[in-house]
């Protein structure tokens, strides 16, 4: 009798123990699992946090330059519009004949003293600074400009 009651006890507390174990063993499994799951979604989200910021960075920099370019090519056409202009008006007569033929002789007789200094120059008998020559080319500029244009009608 007393082995039927161990028996009894024994192979019940046996089967109960045995469960309780695997269930305690499954459970940990889950859990390590679980967190395992979540420490890689984890390092997903803050991998895909990092790919939106850098989207954002590289988006937010494209439309500062797209403004950055937009500027100067506004400022260059200002400057462009600016240039047509003054060169237009080395061209109108004012209607009083010393004015008239004071401006028909001073972009000639500035053009030849920029080709004389700018030829002088690179002959080697002195040095020219960079105003100097920006000076020179942009007299001839304009001297050439404005012939171009009334040769147009312009």
């Amino acid at each position: 009798m007393i082995t039927a009651l161990l028996s009894f006890l024994g192979g019940g507390i046996g089967r109960m123990l045995f469960g309780e174990i695997v269930s305690f063993l499954n459970k940990r499994q889950e859990h390590a699992q679980e967190m395992e799951r979540v420490r890689l979604q984890g390092e997903l989200d803050a991998a895909q946090h990092a790919r939106n910021m850098e989207a954002i960075t590289t988006q937010a920099s494209l439309g500062v330059k797209t403004i950055q370019v937009q500027a100067e090519a506004a400022v260059t056409e200002l400057e462009t519009q600016g240039w047509l202009e003054a060169v237009k008006g080395t061209t109108k007569t004012t209607g009083i004949a010393w004015i008239d033929g004071w401006n028909s002789m001073i972009r000639p007789a500035v053009a030849t003293w920029s080709v004389i200094m700018m030829t002088l120059s690179e002959a080697g008998a002195f040095v020219l600074s960079e105003n100097s020559i920006a000076l020179c080319s942009a007299s001839l500029g304009i001297y050439l400009a404005s012939r171009d244009l009334f040769k147009r009608g312009k």
